[in-house]
């Protein structure tokens, strides 16, 4: 955990650190090199969007295992943010839905450490 568990005094507390670290992570900690990089229809020249879709997901992943000390959940959110900018990135959907997805997953990640752990 990036804190001590006395920092969490509750599931509530943990949820918004997680919200916190994702817009860190998705809007700073990306910046616009990321951001356009990561779109294989916007992909720059000599860098593969996959390599920068990647590295943000990485990114995420480490702040979720910061945040909640488990690997596990890190590599959950890795895989989850991976595959949900992946279709972003081909138009599935938009942003909004974008944001309310990793949100999601946040609320899931929050749910499996309060029932299993």
């Amino acid at each position: 955990m990036l804190f001590p568990p006395y920092f969490y005094p509750s599931p509530l507390i943990m949820f918004a650190m997680l919200l916190l670290g994702h817009c860190l992570g998705d809007f700073p900690l990306q910046g616009d090199f990321l951001a356009g990089a990561k779109n294989p229809r916007l992909s720059m020249q000599g860098v593969p969007w996959w390599i920068a879709l990647t590295a943000h997901s990485i990114i995420q992943a480490g702040i979720v295992g910061l945040v909640t000390g488990s690997l596990t959940f890190g590599i959950a959110e890795f895989l989850a943010h991976w595959i949900i900018d992946f279709a972003k990135c081909h138009n599935r959907f938009g942003f909004a839905f974008d944001q309310l997805l990793h949100v999601a997953c946040k609320v899931i990640w929050i749910l499996c450490l309060a029932c299993f752990a």
